[in-house]
């Protein structure tokens, strides 16, 4: 009876470590779309941003005259430096989106921009600008743009360094995902014109890269969720077989003790 209540005592022990082991199909990514990963390829792809109120704009006018090179841009800071938000001059410089969808610029005045691509509100200060002033080009570019990731032991609020960043950058900047975090259910809290939507993805679909989940936009806030396996999960054979030596050790000795 001793022997097979011990027998019993380890493969109780086994049975609970190997459906609790976390693999290679729960981590890795970009993995085909088979064995309960998704694809993605029904989904909305990526589609420019859209400007919305709140959102802030960095403008400079290129003239061939130098007076509205200086009134429009200042006489120092770098086009690279306002665009990342750290010039000196970036608030001077820098127009609101207001809740009627305009910004205020100088000499033109109210412009619709909100609802547009950045291409576009480009296009249309062209247009606003032109007949009044010696106009060659205007760069138009987006500022104080950040994202947020929470949960699973990740906190942080990120801005963004290019035009675009995609998931797998964002999670880089915040140090990747922890072992015990589940890539399977990502969920991404997303502000549109619908109002704020939330949405959940696989994050080791391959698909990932054509879906609407691929590229952030400003304000997202990315909800990291722990696996089910986390409390008993163990992610190497030689975590595993320590695990079952400790747990076969530590019920012999009760057995032991109290039979």
């Amino acid at each position: 009876m001793r022997k097979s209540l011990i027998q019993l005592l380890f493969f109780m022990t086994l049975i609970l470590q190997l459906t609790s082991c976390v693999t290679t199909h729960q981590l890795n990514y970009l993995q085909q779309p088979k064995n309960k990963i998704p694809a993605y390829k029904d989904t909305v792809s990526y589609k420019d941003y859209h400007l919305k109120e709140g959102d802030r704009l960095y403008i400079q006018v290129y003239s061939t005259d130098e007076k509205t090179n200086t009134l429009f841009n200042g006489s120092g800071g770098s086009g690279m430096q306002m665009s990342s938000g750290s010039g000196e001059n970036t608030d001077l410089y820098t127009y609101l989106v207001k809740s009627d969808g305009n910004i205020k610029f100088p000499l033109v005045g109210d412009v619709q921009v909100k609802g547009k691509t950045l291409r576009e509100a480009k296009e249309t200060l062209e247009d606003a600008i032109r007949p009044i002033l010696k106009l060659n080009s205007v760069d138009v570019r987006m500022v104080g743009r950040t994202f947020s990731i929470i949960g699973s032991g990740k906190a942080g609020r990120f801005s963004f360094t290019r035009e675009k960043i995609n998931i797998y950058q964002a999670l880089a900047m915040a140090g990747d995902l922890s072992y015990s975090a589940d890539r399977s259910r990502i969920r991404i809290l997303r502000v549109n014109e619908n109002g704020n939507q939330v949405k959940t993805f696989d994050l080791r679909s391959a698909d990932i890269i054509n879906s609407e989940f691929y590229y952030l936009e400003p304000d997202d806030v990315i909800f990291l969720q722990p696996m089910k396996e986390q409390f008993f999960g163990v992610s190497t054979f030689w975590v595993a077989l320590s695990t079952i030596i400790t747990t076969y050790s530590l019920g012999y000795f009760i057995y032991k003790s109290f039979f």
